[in-house]
């Protein structure tokens, strides 16, 4: 598949100015756990990121959002997500939106497994998923992040969490950027902390 037709049907990517590489965005809207996390005060889905600031700000970022959860639907997105993918020495997924069901988390593992040469990031407060951690392709992290500021969950074999003060991801002191650090993608580290935002 060429890349020309891989765009046309995954519709496009994210690129933050935070990260390295790519990620793909999905509505925070459509959140099945984050829709329900947002009515609770004190959740870090209440003060979610992705329902302010550019996402809503810009019409085109919310219409590109439901494209790509659309675009997920085809029978050819996996192989499409590939041609992208593959070209990408790292992955996130979602930079907004969470995994939707039991075949969207089978897609992800097929592409993480065409792509061997990525390495794969996936947050997530979706706790299904934990059941099928077993087949879970090598190449991957899913970090689970608990519903509420300051939670921490060891029982994953990573995770992260939302902190008033003293998080352990640099961005902040680094222009909001990751730099040189990777510790989200690598699976030696069990637990990351992200401060409030």
């Amino acid at each position: 598949m060429k890349v020309k037709e891989a765009i046309k049907i995954t519709d496009s990517f994210t690129k933050t100015s935070k990260m390295p590489g790519l990620s793909y965005s999905l509505p925070a809207w459509e959140c099945k756990t984050g829709s329900k996390l947002r009515k609770i005060k004190g959740s870090v889905c209440s003060m979610c990121y992705a329902l302010k600031g550019n996402y809503t700000r810009y019409k085109a970022i919310k219409d590109a959002q439901y494209r790509r959860l659309k675009a997920m639907r085809s029978p050819l997105w996996s192989d499409a997500m590939i041609t992208i993918i593959k070209r990408q020495k790292w992955f996130r997924w979602h930079d907004a939106g969470d995994v939707q069901d039991l075949e969207h988390l089978n897609k992800i593992y097929e592409i993480c497994r065409a792509t061997p040469d990525t390495s794969h990031w996936l947050p997530t407060r979706e706790a299904w998923i934990k059941d099928h951690l077993d087949r879970k392709p090598k190449n991957l992290v899913i970090r689970f992040s608990p519903p509420m500021m300051g939670q921490r969950n060891d029982s994953w074999p990573n995770s992260s969490m939302v902190v008033e003060s003293g998080a352990s991801c640099p961005a902040p002191k680094q222009g909001g950027k990751c730099g040189d650090c990777r510790a989200c993608w690598n699976p030696a580290i069990k637990v990351i902390s992200y401060g409030k935002h």
